[in-house]
């Protein structure tokens, strides 16, 4: 029996989205139906942040990014040793990610 190839998919990507953006806070916040991700720059000292990014997927999709992001990480911390993070106390308000 012949295994069935899946189809190719091809990505383009424009270069400003090539380039990326530097992000130090994310706010995830979710309905029934949709996962929102607002990736956010926060620079020191500043009182006011600035959405860079927003996503909007499904539940699912964003079960199967979370597993991504963990293999990754994995992969990432198998080649290069443990990233360490310093736990901050919640009534701080400092660069963090919050969901």
């Amino acid at each position: 029996m012949e295994e069935e190839k899946k189809p190719e998919i091809q990505i383009e990507i424009d270069d400003a989205t090539a380039q990326g953006v530097y992000v130090n806070l994310a706010m995830i916040g979710h309905t029934e139906n949709e996962v929102v991700l607002d990736f956010i720059f926060l620079q020191p000292q500043a009182s006011k942040a600035k959405v860079r990014s927003r996503i909007i997927t499904s539940p699912g999709h964003a079960k199967r990014l979370l597993a991504a992001l963990q293999d990754n990480i994995s992969k990432f911390e198998a080649k290069f040793g443990v990233i360490k993070t310093v736990p901050q106390p919640p009534d701080q308000n400092k660069i963090n990610f919050y969901h």
